[in-house]
């Protein structure tokens, strides 16, 4: 397990995009519109940890906040003409949830490498899937904006997206008192991004630390270097962690990263696998290998993080990769 480590290490703090209270306010919009999901208590693993279970969200991950959030928020001539969105999945999902919820129309554009399950699942939803190589979806997206006057809600690079998945650490920190860590997986960074501005001004004792594959640890070098650093989506396209192949971080995530988060840690495969395997035959749970990092990183150094909550940001598995998962490691 490598890491980097630095609370906005220019010494400088950005005007946040996103504040502790439109956070609070995220919270109380859509308590009806996500489940409050469980904190359980990992007695099976060494030391203190404990779960916080997205992967029970209705569509299997804690996407579901930021998306309803965001399309609360819109106007209703606005919302009536629909939303659109480019997702490898939990996102698109969420969207698609929250869309039919509001009663309007959605449009996911999906990469060809999306897992079946996942496009499948989102078609299931009502919404309109459309099939783009990964190198265009961020276009088509737009493009359909534009022809169909439709809204964008980003996967994560959005205020209102990350109020709403700030509102995860709220229900932690009303659950729980004397969390040292919280260790959260890092795609483009939307959820480490509201749990961080949470977390400093709620519980500012708590440690923020992200976790990420080995093989798509854009995050870490980006905030070792203290700017945004894209990979390659040949090589972030290597992990089985299909949820945090995004190749850069955001720009409005980034300078809050740097700002409310302390550390970076990666996991290789194995580990992940492991965490796979361990969550299915010791907690009971099915999460994917996105969520499962925090797991993977808690089991790597467990003396390190002392009373910790792990975020399972997801559930979502290809059934052949949990079959892999559960093979290797019997």
């Amino acid at each position: 397990m490598t890491e980097a480590t630095s609370r906005d290490p220019n010494g400088t703090v950005p005007a946040p995009a996103v504040a502790i209270g439109d956070i609070v306010a995220a919270h109380a919009r859509i308590a009806e519109a996500v489940t409050r999901t469980p904190l359980l208590r990992a007695f099976w693993a060494p030391g203190d940890l404990w779960l916080k279970a997205e992967n029970l969200q209705p569509i299997g991950a804690f996407k579901l906040r930021g998306a309803a959030n965001a399309i609360a928020r819109l106007e209703p001539d606005v919302r009536a003409r629909g939303v659109v969105t480019h997702s490898s999945g939990n996102h698109g999902q969420a969207v698609a949830w929250a869309a039919r919820a509001a009663g309007i129309p959605a449009v996911i554009v999906m990469p060809q490498e999306a897992m079946a399950v996942k496009v499948e699942a989102t078609k299931a939803l009502g919404a309109e899937v459309v099939i783009v190589p990964n190198s265009h979806r961020e276009v088509a997206a737009e493009a359909i904006q534009a022809q169909r006057r439709m809204t964008l809600v980003p996967p994560f690079d959005h205020p209102d997206v990350i109020a709403g998945q700030g509102t995860l650490a709220v229900e932690v920190l009303e659950d729980l008192d004397g969390i040292d860590t919280v260790l959260v997986p890092v795609g483009g960074g939307g959820l480490i991004s509201g749990v961080g501005v949470a977390m400093a001004s709620l519980s500012p004792r708590t440690r923020v630390v992200g976790v990420e594959p080995t093989l798509a640890a854009d995050a870490r070098q980006s905030l070792a270097a203290g700017r945004r650093i894209a990979w390659d989506a040949r090589s972030t396209y290597r992990t089985i962690a299909d949820g945090t192949r995004t190749p850069l971080l955001g720009e409005i995530t980034f300078p809050i990263i740097q700002s409310t988060v302390d550390e970076i840690v990666t996991v290789d495969e194995d580990e992940i696998f492991a965490a796979v395997a361990t969550l299915v035959r010791q907690a009971h749970l099915v999460v994917e290998p996105s969520g499962a990092l925090s797991v993977a990183a808690y089991l790597a150094a467990p003396q390190k993080y002392g009373r910790t909550v792990a975020v399972l940001s997801g559930g979502n598995i290809d059934p052949s990769i949990l079959t892999r998962a559960l093979a290797l490691t019997s």
